[in-house]
């Protein structure tokens, strides 16, 4: 009993070194129990964003890339080419020819638009939808969702080591990585936080800043709140309702 009690002591050491201040887990604080210590894992944004670089190539490797001449690329090109360097970040562009209505970013700068998405909207959303992605590159938002993924799923168990380095990863690893941000959930927190950024994005590169608000409502019009860049935590009329509150400064 007593070599239970030390070792129900110990979990709960572990499970508490994963918490954050209001209580929630917080995966870059995760412990790991071996060869009878408790070690912190943490894996650093280097780290994270070379994996994600990985996990880009193997995605592009799966979805129909649009070249150089395609039209969409001119048109994703002609969109971007102001913000490639965007506020100190090293980004890089392609489109996904593919019906999906979505887009997405990962922590090295990938971003990717899907063809659905610019189907659906005109340019100046466009590049609002973008803003809202490179928002969770910025603010960390797909890093640390990545991070999380690489120590708490058992698939990669075997893959991040005690002192916090990634090991090799196979092609079905990165492929689960890749599709991971592919279908992302932010929190409510993150999500409007990346509206806001957009909305600052926009201002700063001489746009429209009310693009994103009209970005949020063409979709809601045309495919209501489920599937893709819409599948987010809050409701759209909070989103709208806060995106307005960041054009007017109250943000």
């Amino acid at each position: 009993m007593k070599r239970v009690s030390s070792l129900m002591v110990l979990l709960g050491s572990v499970m508490l070194g994963g918490c954050a201040a209001d209580g929630s887990f917080d995966a870059s604080k995760a412990m790991v129990v071996g060869a009878g210590v408790v070690q912190a894992v943490t894996l650093d944004e280097n780290s994270v964003k070379q994996t994600a670089s990985l996990a880009a190539v193997e995605l592009d490797s799966k979805y129909r890339v649009a070249d150089a001449s395609n039209p969409y690329s001119r048109r994703l090109a002609n969109l971007v080419s102001g913000v490639q360097g965007y506020d100190g970040l090293k980004l890089n562009f392609k489109v996904y020819l593919e019906n999906e209505v979505n887009a997405f970013a990962m922590a090295d700068g990938t971003v990717r638009v899907f063809s659905g998405l610019m189907d659906a909207m005109p340019d100046d959303q466009v590049l609002a939808v973008i803003g809202h992605e490179i928002g969770h590159v910025k603010l960390k938002h797909s890093y640390r969702q990545m991070q999380s993924k690489l120590l708490t799923d058992s698939v990669f168990a075997g893959v991040v080591s005690t002192g916090g380095i990634i090991g090799e990863l196979t092609a079905g690893q990165l492929g689960q990585l890749g599709q991971a941000a592919v279908s992302a959930q932010f929190s409510q927190k993150d999500e409007l936080e990346s509206d806001e950024y957009a909305v600052k994005m926009l201002r700063k590169v001489g746009q429209d800043p009310y693009a994103m608000k009209r970005a949020i409502e063409t979709l809601q019009a045309k495919y209501g709140s489920g599937g893709g860049f819409l599948s987010s935590h809050p409701s759209n009329p909070k989103r709208v309702k806060n995106i307005e509150a960041a054009i007017a400064g109250k943000k």
